[in-house]
């Protein structure tokens, strides 16, 4: 893509925002020549550290920033936006009904959705990062049909990285050494990070890891629940990680994966494998360049994995319905 991008941030004054803008400014997400101009949207209660955060970004003096928007209107922050990177969402709290959370959510990406679907460019991607993320992904989705079903994606790249990790730190190699590793199913607890079709240094990761127990129990459990163990730790939530992740899975998109390897990203299924069509899932995809993609066709899942994934699309199905019941859209 030529000339600028435009690049629109929700909760951009947030811990993640924080962490993202900057890596977006130095060129992360295109590459270090390409211009990029930021259209930063908050709610009226940041506005303020908005407004900091924008301080910040002209102290650094990056070359490649062409332009900077602050606002607190969706539709200025929207308006021609390239890729559209929804960070902003409502945390659960303690005492909240995940059913009221899917609602208070639910109402911010309808919004969104139709906002983006009006004013975005015609060649607009969304990718959302605000959990629950798969869902919210699909309200927009659902409430923006100006916009292809194709360019609309949910992070689940954070999972991807963190399962890679772990299986490096197992091997005792470089987490370069680690490909073909997917993420199936929802960004959740439930997901399932696909050990099975990995590679560790061009290997099978099961003949390099033979310990098949440790694969199935301590492995999954420790990617699954590695964002409760860094919030027990830190005293707050992944942002820098997530940052990082969202940079890579804009980046693997627009430059697309390498031969033979795949990444991690939930789409709207096209009833592969057996997920109902129009289900914001993670699958294995071949990012082809330019924010175009397809689903890795052909993979054996064994019985573990058809298990594991069964009940990850379940969970989906199960948010769908109620985030459609609380925003009064159709689960059809």
């Amino acid at each position: 893509m030529s000339g600028v991008i435009r690049v629109a941030v929700t909760g951009a004054a947030g811990q993640i925002g924080y962490a993202l803008v900057f890596r977006i400014a130095s060129g992360g997400l295109f590459g270090p020549e390409q211009r990029v101009r930021l259209q930063l949207l908050e709610v009226p209660p940041a506005e303020s550290a908005l407004r900091g955060v924008v301080m910040e970004l002209r102290d650094g003096a990056c070359p490649l920033v062409e332009d900077i928007v602050a606002t607190t209107d969706p539709k200025r922050a929207f308006e021609g936006a390239n890729w559209t990177l929804c960070v902003g969402s409502i945390p659960r709290k303690p005492g909240m009904e995940r059913a009221e959370l899917l609602g208070l959510n639910g109402k911010i990406f309808v919004q969104q959705g139709k906002d983006l679907a009006e004013v975005a460019a015609s060649d607009a991607r969304v990718l959302v990062v605000g959990n629950p993320c798969n869902t919210n992904a699909w309200i927009a989705q659902q409430s923006g049909k100006g916009l292809p079903a194709d360019r609309w994606f949910a992070m689940t790249r954070l999972d991807e990285n963190r399962a890679k990790a772990r299986l490096a730190e197992k091997a005792g190699v470089a987490v370069g050494a680690v490909d073909r590793l997917a993420i199936w199913g929802n960004h959740s607890t439930t997901m399932y990070p696909d050990f099975t079709h990995a590679r560790i240094g061009g290997k099978v990761a099961t003949e390099v890891i033979q310990d098949r127990a440790w694969l199935e129990g301590e492995f999954l459990a420790s990617v699954q629940q590695r964002g409760a163990e860094v919030l027990k730790a830190r005293g707050l939530s992944s942002a820098a990680s997530a940052a990082h992740a969202a940079v890579d899975t804009v980046r693997t998109l627009h430059e697309g994966t390498k031969a033979g390897d795949w990444t991690s990203v939930a789409v709207s299924s096209d009833g592969s494998y057996g997920v109902p069509q129009g289900l914001m899932c993670s699958f294995p995809i071949e990012a082809l360049g330019q924010g175009k993609w397809k689903i890795v066709q052909g993979l054996k899942l064994d019985e573990f994995g058809k298990k594991k994934v069964a009940a990850t699309v379940a969970e989906l199905q199960e948010e769908r319905s109620a985030a459609a019941a609380a925003v009064g859209i159709s689960a059809a």
